[in-house]
């Protein structure tokens, strides 16, 4: 769908003037164009025609939306911290129910994957014995935030076994983007300063919507007028 393309030409256009704008401290152009990034997306997913869970990626975008918004203002109170962390908590919630549908639509199995599981929880383990020193009295809200976005990329992956290519390798590395864009951002603020954080954690943040997004629109319609 032609216009479809369009709004996702136009999310590339924000972003790389968001990323610009990190480079170049334009700290007024980063503020006023945030909460606009994933509106294109949000747009290419309301008119596709095709993808039959649309509302529930529309739900995860407008999560990540209003998460985008709430870290704006972490700067006048943390509490704009936990709050951007549960707007974000629901959008992978939205996107581990999308993911199911999608597989149960699939006829997928639900096989177990051992080689996925061990990954996940190497990383998971990895991250919390990183960051639970560190926490203080925000241990509890990150370990729920890591399992469940753990669980968004166990599910993600199961999908990619049934999407056609490219979807499958979008939503795979869509999902992988999202977990490290979540993990510089965690490691950043309770480990260690990060070298150019600002810019790697929104640059895969902004490829992992991006790319969760167009493995939607274009690997479902396919599989289901398929089957």
């Amino acid at each position: 769908m032609k216009a479809v393309r369009v709004w996702f030409y136009i999310f590339i256009l924000l972003a790389v003037l968001y990323l610009a704008a990190i480079l170049f401290n334009a700290t007024s152009l980063q503020f006023y164009l945030k909460p606009a990034l994933l509106l294109p997306l949000m747009t290419a997913a309301s008119i596709s025609r095709d993808f039959q869970n649309k509302y529930l990626l529309l739900a995860a975008l407008a999560f990540s939306c209003t998460g985008d918004i709430l870290l704006l203002f972490v700067f006048r109170d943390p509490v704009y911290f936990i709050l951007g962390l549960c707007s974000f908590l629901l959008a992978h919630i939205a996107y581990i129910i999308l993911f199911i549908k999608e597989l149960r639509k699939a006829k997928a199995t639900f096989e177990i994957r051992k080689n996925a599981l061990v990954v996940i929880t190497i990383y998971l383990a990895t991250l919390l014995l990183i960051l639970i020193p560190h926490l203080a009295g925000l241990t509890i809200p990150v370990l729920v935030y890591a399992i469940v976005i753990s669980i968004m990329f166990y599910m993600a992956w199961l999908l990619s076994a049934y999407w056609p290519k490219p979807a499958s390798v979008l939503l795979f590395t869509g999902a992988l983007s999202f977990i490290l864009s979540d993990s510089l951002l965690a490691v950043d603020k309770f480990y260690h300063p990060l070298p150019l954080a600002g810019f790697l954690i929104m640059l895969t943040y902004l490829y992992a919507q991006y790319s969760l997004v167009k493995g939607c629109l274009t690997g479902a319609p396919v599989l289901h007028a398929a089957t």
